[in-house]
């Protein structure tokens, strides 16, 4: 029985040895195979951060993504149109793609400090209009907060609401169920090869995304999953910081929301009700709604047959979004005295 045992372990040993070894070498094939596009900056004590900027003009675009492993991919299907008519802007997030990780836990104000370094390093020079999906519109609020001299205008992409968690919980009656226990599973395994190799397909971004961007983002998973783990274990404490900064002014400000409902079995995984879905979409809609009237020239427009990825699936109002709050700014900077 001791030699079963101690063969058993044996076993058990090599498994793990080749599945890090498996990953190790899928790192250095994807870092070959798929470099950054744009350039990786220093953003301070040799730090780098993945910025990747494209067309010319004024304003500057800087796109912001979400909660999610892709980095300025998520911007794949916006950015190079946008880029046409200005310069756009979009870069990963410490620990998200090809950017270096940062030490300790996760501080929203330090991501601006990270972004406004990166755009400073690599000569960026303002006025910015910033386009966030998801949580990233409490980290362009918060960016707002500490740099606002630089934002002339916004787009909010689905965007987060500084208060969604209470105001979640309010419309259902309870605690919407913690859904990050899968991502947070899948960080501890990441060294493993097991998130390489068994990651449901699907998993790494909607089904509306391009294939090639698809393939980079699984590629690059495995080392973006900590980053991102990182900022969900900070939720509560960036949306409290971004709520600090949601009076924006005078500045043009477009806020864009979904209209798809979660599809069923989405609603089962995360032990909804249908009920409870429908109580939390109109819950959103609401918070929507309060966002836009953060400055006095923001408006609301929901994009149709599109799900919380908006800029992925329906990019061309995205696109129009953006174009709209360049031409709003462009038109304030022609009406100032010279």
């Amino acid at each position: 029985m001791r030699r079963i045992a101690l063969g058993a372990v044996g076993v058990v040993a090599l498994v793990v040895l080749a599945g890090a070894a498996f990953e190790g070498l899928s790192r250095a094939a994807a870092a070959r195979s798929f470099p950054p596009p744009g350039r990786l900056v220093d953003v301070g004590g040799g730090r780098r951060i993945q910025l990747d900027c494209r067309g010319t003009g004024a304003p500057v675009v800087v796109f912001e993504s979400g909660l999610d492993t892709l980095g300025s991919l998520s911007w794949t299907r916006v950015q190079p149109q946008v880029a046409t008519t200005t310069r756009a802007c979009a870069y990963s997030r410490a620990g998200i793609m090809w950017s270096d990780p940062a030490s300790g836990s996760f501080d929203v104000r330090r991501e601006a400090q990270d972004l406004h370094n990166a755009l400073a390093a690599a000569g960026e020079k303002p006025p910015f209009v910033m386009v966030g999906h998801s949580l990233g519109g409490p980290y362009l609020l918060t960016y707002t907060g500490q740099y606002g001299g630089e934002v002339a205008g916004l787009v909010f992409v689905d965007a987060s609401h500084p208060d969604q968690i209470a105001r979640l919980r309010d419309a259902i009656g309870r605690d919407v169920p913690e859904s990050a226990g899968m991502i947070k599973a899948a960080n501890a395994l990441a060294w493993s090869g097991a998130v390489r190799l068994f990651a449901p397909k699907g998993a790494v971004a909607p089904a509306s995304a391009p294939p090639g961007m698809v393939a980079i983002a699984t590629a690059w998973q495995p080392q973006s999953i900590r980053g991102a783990v990182r900022e969900s274990d900070a939720l509560t404490k960036t949306l409290a910081i971004a709520g600090q900064s949601r009076r924006l002014g005078d500045r043009p400000l477009v806020v864009l929301t979904r209209t798809a409902k979660a599809p069923p079995e989405a609603l089962k995984a995360m032990g909804l009700s249908a009920d409870e879905g429908r109580k939390m979409d109109d819950e959103w809609r609401a918070m929507q709604d309060d966002e836009a009237t953060w400055s006095t020239r923001g408006r609301h427009q929901f994009a149709p047959n599109a799900s919380h990825y908006i800029q992925l699936d329906q990019p061309q109002v995205v696109i129009a979004a953006v174009q709209d709050v360049v031409s709003q700014v462009r038109a304030d900077a022609s009406a100032r005295p010279r």
